[in-house]
């Protein structure tokens, strides 16, 4: 058994999928919502798995280079196509690293390109 918070975030950028048979092939943007759900099986001494203001800062900071850009335009995704999949994998590494040590797991990161198009990188239980 574990306790999980999670804080969004929302971010517009552009990009295009350079290859794909489709409209998606075409420069395009989003205003894309970014999940982060973090857990862990003990609470501080406040009762908080993490505080929400933390969370929110660390997801902040790791999403601040993509937003308001053209996604292809910034490492890694000049060499690697800016998928919802990719993004979702790209910000979990990055923002795995800031709060490991703290003892803290970062479970899953959702991103959404729409309402209803979402994709996740980690321990996804679904939207």
């Amino acid at each position: 058994m574990s306790f999980s918070i999670a804080v969004r975030k929302s971010i517009s950028a552009a990009h295009l999928l350079p290859g794909y048979p489709g409209r998606c092939s075409k420069l395009h943007g989003h205003t894309w919502v970014v999940e982060a759900e973090f857990s862990g099986p003990r609470l501080n001494e406040h009762g908080m798995l993490m505080d929400f203001d933390e969370a929110k800062r660390a997801l902040e900071e790791t999403l601040k280079p993509y937003d308001h850009s053209n996604l292809n335009e910034i490492d890694p995704f000049t060499r690697l196509a800016p998928t919802a999949e990719n993004v979702a994998k790209i910000v979990f590494e990055l923002l795995e690293s800031k709060v490991k040590a703290q003892g803290i797991r970062l479970s899953c990161v959702r991103v959404w390109e729409s309402p209803s198009t979402m994709a996740s990188y980690g321990e996804s239980k679904g939207a």
